[in-house]
C-alpha cells in the first residue's frame, strides 16, 4: 500500500505532465494532441484513441484557465437574480454553478434591486466582458423593461416568465399548462369552488386571457382557462391579492382574510410553495382540514414542501430542466455554436403528497 508520501509524489508529477509530454508519449504532433483535447481536428479513431490512453495513464489535466486565456475568455459566467431569500431563486442558483463547474465554468452571483425600474438596466448596461463571458438573468416580472434594453453585444441569457421579445434566448417553464393541470386535478379529484392566493391585482379575467407575461398572470390565465373547461368561474371573492409579496406571511393573512370572507371553497392554488405554506397554517390555525374539507396544491416544489407536517401537493418548476438548459445556450452563445434567439419552454409536472385527495 502507497504512503502518504509517495502517493503526494504521484500527484506532484501528474500536475507537471504537460500537453508536449502526453504527444511525445503518444508519438503524435502537439497540433494532434490539442485537437484530442478539444475535440477537434481529423485524425484516425486509433490515433485519437492513443492519445485518450496516454492522457489516462500519465493523469495529465487541461489548465483551464489557461485555455481560456488563449481564447480570449475569462471561464467565469454572471446569474443575475432580484433576490437569494426565495427558496425557488436560492436553488436555481446552486444549479446554475453545478452546471457550469461540470463544463469547467465558474458562476458569479449578483442580486438587483427587484422593482426599481433601475435594478436590470444597472445589471446589462454595467457588464464587463473582461470579467465575465455572459450573463444568465432571472427576470422578476414586476421589473419594468422594453426590448431595447435587451440588445446588448455579449451573450444573454433569460430565465423566467417575462417576455424577451424574440431579442435573446428565454428559458422557462409553461406556466398556463402547468396552472391548468393544477387546476385540473383539484377538479378531477373533487373541488368544485376554488380560491387563488398570490394574485397581483383584483380579478380581470379578460386582461388575464391576454396575459404574456408575469408569474402570477400566467398562472391566473391557466386557471381560469381550466375553470373555463370545465364550466366553473372563479369568484373575485375568493381571489387572494398579494402584490408584490409572495412569502409564508402573505399566504397567512390573505387565506384567513378569504375564509373571513365566508364565501365557501373547497380547493385552494397558491402561485407559489412559501404562499401554500401560508395558507396551511391560516386553515389549520381556524379549523379547517387538508385535504378533508379543502385540498391545496402550490408552485415550485421547494425542498420544504416535501416535510411539512402535511406534505404539500405542488407543481414542481423544472428546475432540473431550466438551469442545465440555461447555461448550455449561453455556455454557445459565448461559443459562437448557438446564434439565433429561442423561446425554450418544458412541460411542468404535478408532484402529489398529501394535501389532495388520492
Amino acid at each position: 500500500m502507497a504512503s502518504d508520501e509517495e502517493r503526494n509524489d504521484a500527484n506532484a508529477d501528474h500536475r507537471h505532465v504537460t500537453l508536449r509530454n502526453v504527444a511525445q508519449a503518444a508519438g503524435v504532433s502537439l497540433k494532434t494532441a490539442s485537437n484530442v483535447i478539444n475535440g477537434t481536428g481529423r485524425m484516425t479513431d486509433a490515433t485519437r484513441e492513443r492519445v485518450k490512453s496516454v492522457i489516462a495513464q500519465t493523469g495529465y489535466r487541461v489548465n483551464v484557465a489557461a485555455r481560456n486565456l488563449n481564447r480570449g475568455l475569462t471561464g467565469f459566467i454572471t446569474l443575475a437574480v432580484p433576490s437569494l431569500t426565495p427558496p425557488y431563486l436560492a436553488e436555481l442558483a446552486n444549479r446554475v454553478i453545478d452546471e457550469a463547474r461540470k463544463r469547467d465554468y465558474s458562476v458569479y452571483v449578483t442580486t438587483y434591486a427587484e422593482g426599481s425600474g433601475k435594478g436590470v438596466r444597472d445589471v446589462l448596461h454595467s457588464f464587463n466582458p473582461s470579467v465575465s463571458d455572459g450573463i444568465i438573468l432571472s427576470m422578476s416580472e414586476v421589473e419594468d423593461i422594453s426590448p431595447g434594453d435587451f440588445d446588448v453585444d455579449y451573450p444573454l441569457v433569460v430565465v423566467g416568465s417575462r417576455t424577451t421579445w424574440g431579442r435573446v434566448d428565454h428559458i422557462t417553464p409553461d406556466d398556463v399548462e402547468a396552472a391548468a393541470m393544477a387546476t385540473r386535478y383539484l377538479l378531477d379529484h373533487g373541488s368544485s369552488r376554488l380560491a387563488v392566493v398570490g394574485a397581483r391585482e383584483a380579478l380581470d379575467e379578460r386582461k388575464l386571457r391576454n396575459a404574456t407575461e408575469g408569474n402570477a398572470q400566467l398562472r391566473l390565465k391557466g386557471i381560469i382557462e381550466e375553470c373555463r373547461r370545465h364550466h366553473k368561474r372563479l369568484d373575485p371573492a375568493l381571489i387572494g391579492i398579494t402584490p408584490k409579496d409572495w412569502t409564508i406571511g402573505a399566504g397567512v393573512q390573505t387565506t384567513r382574510q378569504i375564509i373571513e370572507g365566508k364565501v365557501p371553497f373547497d380547493g385552494l392554488i397558491a402561485l407559489n410553495d412559501q404562499l401554500a405554506l401560508g395558507s396551511l397554517s391560516a386553515l389549520a390555525a381556524m379549523g379547517v382540514r387538508v385535504p378533508g374539507q379543502v385540498q391545496v396544491i402550490g408552485f415550485d416544489n421547494i425542498e420544504e414542501s416535501a416535510y411539512l407536517q402535511t406534505p404539500l401537493t405542488t407543481m414542481d418548476s423544472r428546475l432540473d430542466w431550466t438551469a442545465p438548459t440555461a447555461v448550455e445556450r449561453l455556455i454557445g452563445r459565448i461559443h459562437g455554436t448557438v446564434t439565433t434567439p429561442q423561446l425554450l419552454k418544458v412541460k411542468s409536472r404535478i408532484v402529489v403528497r398529501q394535501t389532495t385527495r388520492p
